[in-house]
């Protein structure tokens, strides 16, 4: 199994998982012609992909997911609480796969596994991805750390984890009270202590990566979100990863 974003942060997010000749897109918050560019940088064509795994209807995650899938007629896996979020108002929506939100299921090559998170949207998930040998842990868009999400991801092989903001930068930033509070909430989004907290409480041996994700770019800055990281490792600076809004990053292989 391998995986690569097209881009992580509040303007847009796409992963690419692949195990074998299945190809999935967790989220897909581009356009359709943006998506397709940032395939191609990886060297796969929107026609490789298998499927689109949505975890919650924030547009960052979904703007260009129904778009895309009706182009190159993929199948959108959603739970019933973010499907009623999106059907509102919008034209016909492409083939929809409903899950239950503790129940795993199968795309080709991998068994997929969502838990949900406490986040302000209508029944948000994030998941696992197993490939019969390794786990792939996704973990953004969530305010607290739930003793189930520890559970989820207490065995991986390599976790792409929320560093969303530094809560000293968002304090001091120009943005009004109410959006402070909505993001440092319970139904927020991870700050760089409490990413660094799950650490603490998940057994990391079996790591081979680590990526920080979904880093605000006027709430932190990738040294201060490596440096919480670090901490908790004891590794060098070199060994974290970060998703960046615009590159996102390159394939990074499990073995």
């Amino acid at each position: 199994m391998r995986f690569a974003s097209l881009g992580s942060g509040s303007l847009g997010n796409a992963l690419l998982v692949e195990a074998g000749d299945t190809r999935v897109l967790l989220d897909c918050g581009f356009a359709a012609k943006t998506t397709t560019e940032r395939l191609g940088r990886l060297g796969v064509s929107p026609e490789q992909i298998d499927a689109i795994v949505v975890t919650h209807e924030h547009g960052d995650h979904v703007a260009g997911a129904f778009r895309f899938a009706r182009r190159y007629s993929l199948a959108v896996y959603l739970t019933h609480g973010t499907h009623a979020a999106l059907v509102r108002g919008r034209p016909p929506m492409p083939a929809c796969r409903l899950i239950d939100s503790h129940t795993a299921f199968a795309i080709g090559n991998l068994e997929i596994q969502p838990f949900p998170v406490p986040h302000d949207a209508r029944e948000p998930v994030q998941y696992v991805f197993f490939d019969g040998q390794r786990r792939l842990g996704v973990l953004t868009d969530t305010g607290t750390i739930t003793p189930h999400i520890v559970d989820l991801l207490r065995r991986c092989d390599a976790l792409m984890l929320e560093c969303n903001h530094d809560p000293a930068l968002l304090a001091a930033s120009d943005y009004p009270s109410s959006l402070k509070k909505r993001i440092s909430g319970r139904l927020g989004h991870l700050d760089n202590d409490t990413a660094a907290s799950l650490l603490r409480q998940i057994d990391t041996s079996r790591l081979q990566h680590l990526v920080a994700a979904h880093l605000s770019q006027q709430n932190n800055r990738p040294r201060l979100a490596v440096a919480a990281l670090t901490a908790v490792l004891g590794c060098g600076d070199e060994w974290i990863g970060i998703a960046c809004q615009e590159h996102g990053f390159g394939w990074r292989q499990l073995f």
